[in-house]
């Protein structure tokens, strides 16, 4: 094995599972998971000076610019040094991708590659009981009566962002943001990519190839 420590990043498009995937990385290989969004999030409500100063950007519909970004990832990071992590939602921008190799060793950046056409059908079955925020999807959990919320019986709605022609704006805008990034770690030697249509059929492939950078809590024999 290369490390105790190990270092991850993990990159792929919203829908693509990259939240499942995740969890089973950091649960399986023991190691601490910093979310950009979460980190954020938490600034903002506990009110920090960076957190007031990205939510200022946020607030006028801007995004939040590179140097802030990484002052907050890499201070956070200077907290786990003595630990394993996976980094998600970071970098974004070819700057955020250099400061960050700057200043910490990355081991491998795990790419999720989920055709969009899936992503679509995923997200398109999603259905919405607004007053509650109980979400249904039309294949993998369906509400009883169709297009009825279970406890009150009032319509669901398809929020704007579940429609599939947002869906495809949202992933085409991330392909062009993310493509210089992935090429960046590319050539860099640090990009994995693993092809798939569902969680359950990626993971098996990122799990045997994370097992042969770093020791798995435990081993998982998984079929063809």
């Amino acid at each position: 094995m290369i490390s105790k420590i190990f270092r991850a990043v993990i990159m792929g498009p919203p829908g693509s599972g990259k939240g499942t995937i995740s969890t089973r990385i950091v649960k399986d290989f023991n190691m601490k998971h910093l979310s950009s969004g979460d980190l954020l999030r938490s600034q903002i409500l506990n009110k920090t000076t960076a957190g007031q100063l990205a939510k200022d950007y946020i607030d006028h519909g801007k995004l939040v610019p590179d140097n802030v970004m990484v002052d907050l990832i890499l201070n956070e990071l200077q907290n786990m040094k003595s630990h394993s992590w996976l980094l998600d939602g970071f970098p974004r921008t070819v700057t955020q991708a250099g400061a960050l190799l700057k200043k910490e060793p990355i081991d491998v950046v795990v790419n999720l590659n989920v055709p969009f056409e899936v992503i679509i059908d995923r997200i398109k079955g999603r259905w919405t009981h607004a007053p509650s925020g109980r979400i249904y999807h039309t294949e993998f959990n369906p509400p009883k009566v169709q297009g009825k919320d279970d406890v009150t019986g009032e319509d669901l709605i398809q929020r704007d962002d579940d429609k599939p022609e947002t869906v495809r704006k949202r992933l085409e805008t991330y392909q062009n943001n993310t493509q210089p990034v992935l090429q960046y770690f590319r050539d860099h030697g640090l990009l994995e990519e693993f092809a798939g249509r569902y969680s359950n059929e990626i993971w098996p492939k990122v799990h045997s190839f994370l097992s042969t950078k770093t020791e798995p809590l435990q081993y998982t024999h998984y079929g063809e």
